[in-house]
């Protein structure tokens, strides 16, 4: 089955490289917000999260929320955005049929109301862990709910966890046990993905004769899955479980030995991102990675 994949951002923030990875520069870097754009034959037009919209700032325009933008400053004009983004090649926000959260991170739900005719996938514990929690907790989990449509749960398809997925490919299956048949006819897979955020889920799928693997935050920098370098202690403060997390890195940097063919993708990473998005409005200098 013929999928094609695009890759975007929808905006960028700044934190200092050596912060998500040990031994980075100390100076900020960009770290772009990356959505991707799947044309399935039979599903029409999937995205695989979102990036941040002009409601990122709206909803952190007063405190407590104002912290979240003040420790991590997001750059996102109006011609970054997903469904302007998505304009530019003719395709209409109405005509996004499914969009995949990896979690419930802003900058991976910013602009998740923009599809007013999608179906939102993701794994049931990552909204239950975030859906009922107060301002404070919500702002130290990553979660603005303000961010997504207020139709949400209707419009929610969780992954059914009864429908494992196996066969699509040996090293991933051999490294990762929770994985799940998307769509139900092998074209994508979402894996859980532990330690960044509950629920995280990847998504493994064959594209123009390339296997692809998008990991979300399970790192930031591709260089971290090939040389397997830790983040630092305080980018710690907001995974969901330091242990798992490193874990997972160690899988993801044994998938990356074992299966060179599979193109492992971290949302963030300013080195794939310089390589392979389109559409991009703003100035690469300072990209991380590169």
């Amino acid at each position: 089955m013929e999928l094609k994949v695009e890759f975007f951002d929808g905006g960028y923030c700044t934190h200092p490289e050596c912060i998500t990875m040990k031994g980075g520069r100390l100076s900020n870097a960009k770290y772009p917000s990356m959505f991707m754009l799947i044309t399935h034959p039979k599903h029409g037009h999937i995205l695989y999260d979102t990036g941040y919209s002009s409601r990122f700032h709206e909803e952190t325009s007063k405190f407590p929320e104002k912290l979240y933008a003040l420790l991590t400053p997001v750059f996102a004009k109006h011609n970054d955005v997903a469904a302007e983004k998505l304009k530019e090649l003719g395709i209409l926000p109405s005509e996004i049929n499914y969009v995949i959260l990896s979690h419930f991170h802003a900058d991976h739900i910013g602009a998740a109301a923009d599809f007013p005719n999608a179906k939102y996938i993701y794994l049931k514990g990552a909204f239950d862990k975030v859906r009922n929690l107060g301002k404070i907790r919500g702002l130290l989990n990553g979660y603005l709910p303000g961010l997504l449509p207020k139709d949400f749960l209707d419009r929610s398809l969780t992954v059914d966890e009864n429908q494992k997925a196996s066969g699509f490919n040996a090293t991933i299956e051999k490294h990762f046990e929770s994985r799940f048949d998307v769509f139900g006819d092998g074209s994508m897979v979402a894996v859980e993905l532990p330690g960044h955020a509950e629920g995280q889920l990847g998504l493994y799928l064959r594209a123009e004769n390339e296997e692809l693997f998008f990991v979300a935050d399970s790192c930031w920098l591709s260089k971290s899955i090939r040389e397997n370098i830790k983040p630092s202690l305080i980018a710690n403060i907001i995974q969901s479980n330091n242990r798992e997390f490193a874990r997972t890195l160690t899988k993801l940097h044994h998938i990356w030995k074992e299966s060179p063919e599979i193109t492992i993708v971290p949302s963030h990473c300013g080195e794939f991102f310089a390589k392979r998005a389109s559409l991009c409005h703003w100035d690469q200098k300072a990209l991380n990675g590169v």
